[in-house]
């Protein structure tokens, strides 16, 4: 039986199967996404979503979608599903669905009276193309395929409607038509293995809805330009491939392309490999330099997102030359901001004061995995430099404090991973001394003054009085008598919040903690912040708990970061859970990983998204892929792996 695979009863059920989305990518940017009814509720989905730098830094919307119409003796049958004003859908060709699979890739398969059809869907790897593979499996008398595709030609943040701009041109190429809708755009190339007629009947389809859109309180309804429609005759047994790209294909090497595209994706055959696959969409590798993309569908690259999930998304699926690779990219952009040059405008945030700090976690996760004699080779310099930047004053939001700790404004400027902002500034000012911050500050000490130890022993002493300062001063600083870690300390408060922030102090390999103090922190977390979901990014028992992200972009703007429940902190507790009971602890992380399991078949399928609600039934929210949660349930299973050895 399929790991992901629904049956005819979910899928025509439309409260169920318009929950559930699908991500495919290329690698390089784009991506097509929609919900498992082919129905899009976003205006993010679309069959061809793709970068265009020559107009701006967001992903277009080229092809939106595609109805299918099976034709038998005259009779039509859509399969198409929209959703138009007035909560009318049309025209309902989720009817005719018999299962929905997509261990390997998203396929479909239909039932129309005696006609069986199964549609195949592959995104191909570094190029802008979907393919699409329809299989007639069975049928009784002669069938024709109608395919109408459905133009936007916008940017996913937009909507578009009917206009007398648009361009209704078409030149015929081989096998199907090349179209522009707006100058400025690329050719979109819509063809078939297989002569075909095209039939020109341009025309607008208006009022299209997207609920997703309804429900964070934005615009949701567009008008989608149709040129007309394609149609070919199709035998029991044959397979028709169409095409969608933004340059011609030769049609005669489509189902040669589209089988060999299928031979290189690792099946979602298991939880590990759903991960897997999840992780590899979210490399974007364009113009020989490598990023991690955020997440999908909306998320560019961000500088704190990347070292947090490089170890996860590379070393945990043993892929040291793609860590390579992208660390390649990041260290250029890090010497950029750190010599004051211009900085890569592909990297977001990379001024913010703990992105060096997390950029040595991750190169330690790299000496630990790979080796400390190549960490050394390949980054000790720049290890040395991002520690020399922060100690000798030059970070422009880092002052080292009398005490060795690090202390930073983040009053007007959101400075942390809770970045919730609007036009006032931060939402959560977290600000002063910042505990992960500081954590993470001993950490790069102490893990530097080990690495160097034989290799620079003068150095390794520096850097190692340093740290026994720091951990000195930050025990004194956070630790309060209830036995957990302030979130952050400033000249004139501290903030006696309970958040989950304190557990990566616990986690980190050169903890700036005690054993005891550890458990203690541990333990609080478990009651307050444990969910199946992730940890709460704040306790129910801390003021202004809201654990539900619901409402108006201003109203989830407010509880972002006040009880949402967020997966890739579960990676750093697990770490710190399994530092302090090991074995004796396994089972009751094994039954964590449990909730995580499950949401392989809900939200996006396959993948994990941004945050959870706080609060049963813990639904999943955000972006429906997120760099950082793949990454870390990827790294603690790697973790877990080796005590099941």
């Amino acid at each position: 039986m399929s790991y992901l695979r629904f049956d005819k009863t979910l899928m025509i059920n439309l409260e169920e199967s318009l929950q559930r989305e699908i991500l495919r990518t290329n690698k390089s940017g784009a991506y097509h996404s929609t919900t498992i009814v082919d129905c899009n509720t976003r205006k993010y989905h679309g069959l061809l979503v793709i970068p265009i730098p020559t107009i701006d830094d967001n992903n277009h919307v080229l092809l939106s979608s595609l109805d299918e119409t099976v034709i038998q003796h005259g009779a039509e049958f859509n399969l198409g599903l929209h959703k138009f004003e007035g909560n009318n859908w049309s025209p309902k060709g989720h009817k005719y669905i018999r299962e929905f699979d997509c261990e390997s890739i998203p396929a479909t398969t239909y039932r129309v009276g005696g006609v069986i059809l199964k549609k195949e869907k592959i995104f191909v790897n570094f190029e802008n193309r979907i393919l699409i593979k329809y299989t007639l499996l069975d049928a009784h008398s002669p069938t024709k395929l109608r395919f109408r595709p459905f133009l936007a030609f916008r940017s996913v943040h937009q909507l578009t409607y009917e206009n007398g701009v648009a361009n209704r041109e078409y030149q015929e190429v081989e096998n199907g038509i090349k179209t522009c809708m707006y100058e400025g755009y690329p050719e979109l190339f819509m063809q078939l293995n297989k002569k075909n007629d095209f039939l020109y009947k341009p025309d607008w389809y208006k009022n299209v809805e997207y609920s997703k859109e309804q429900d964070r309180g934005l615009p949701y309804k567009e008008d989608l330009y149709t040129p007309g429609y394609f149609e070919v005759d199709i035998k029991k047994g044959e397979s028709i491939v169409f095409s969608a790209g933004v340059s011609e294909a030769s049609t005669r090497q489509l189902k040669r392309m589209f089988t060999s595209q299928v031979e290189q994706r690792t099946p979602r055959s298991s939880f590990y490999n759903c991960l897997k696959n999840s992780a590899h969409q979210l490399h974007n590798k364009q113009e020989g330099e490598h990023y991690i993309l955020a997440g999908y569908p909306w998320f560019k690259s961000r500088a704190r997102d990347t070292f947090i999930s490089l170890p996860g998304l590379t070393l945990a699926v043993d892929e040291v030359d793609e860590y390579e690779s992208a660390m390649k990219t990041a260290t250029k952009a890090l010497y950029r901001f750190m010599n004051g040059e211009p900085l890569d405008s592909r990297i977001k945030e990379i001024d913010h004061p703990d992105v060096l700090l997390w950029a040595v976690w991750a190169l330690q996760q790299y000496a630990k995995e790979v080796s400390e004699e190549q960490c050394i080779e390949k980054y000790g310099g720049l290890i040395k430099d991002i520690l020399c930047f922060i100690i000798e004053g030059k970070h422009p939001n880092i002052t080292i404090a009398a005490n060795g700790l690090l202390f930073s404004n983040g009053k007007d400027k959101a400075i942390t991973w809770m970045n919730a902002s609007n036009g006032d500034g931060p939402i959560t000012p977290r600000t002063g001394y910042i505990v992960e911050h500081n954590a993470l500050w001993h950490h790069a000490l102490a893990f530097a003054s080990h690495l160097f130890d034989k290799t620079d022993p003068e150095l390794s002493n520096q850097l190692r009085e340093r740290a026994l300062s720091v951990k000195e001063s930050f025990i004194a600083v956070f630790l309060n008598q209830h036995g957990y870690l302030y979130d952050f300390v400033d000249v004139d408060r501290v903030d006696w919040s309970v958040r989950p922030n304190m557990v990566i102090a616990a986690a980190l390999d050169y903890s700036p903690l005690e054993k005891a103090q550890k458990k203690s922190i541990v333990d609080i977390a478990t009651k307050e912040l444990l969910t199946p979901k992730g940890l709460r990014s704040l306790s129910p028992k801390s003021v202004g708990y809201s654990p539900r992200y619901v409402g108006s972009q201003d109203e989830r703007k407010y509880v972002y970061h006040q009880g949402t429940a967020w997966p890739w902190l579960m990676g750093f507790y697990m770490e710190a859970y399994l530092k302090l009971y090991k074995l004796s602890g396994l089972a009751f992380l094994e039954r964590q990983l449990i909730g995580f399991d499950d949401e392989m078949t809900n939200t996006c399928v396959g993948s994990i998204s941004e945050l959870f609600d706080g609060n049963p039934p813990f639904r999943g929210r955000g972006a429906i892929s997120f760099a950082m949660n793949n990454a870390e349930i990827l790294r603690i299973l790697k973790i877990l792996s080796t005590y099941n050895q």
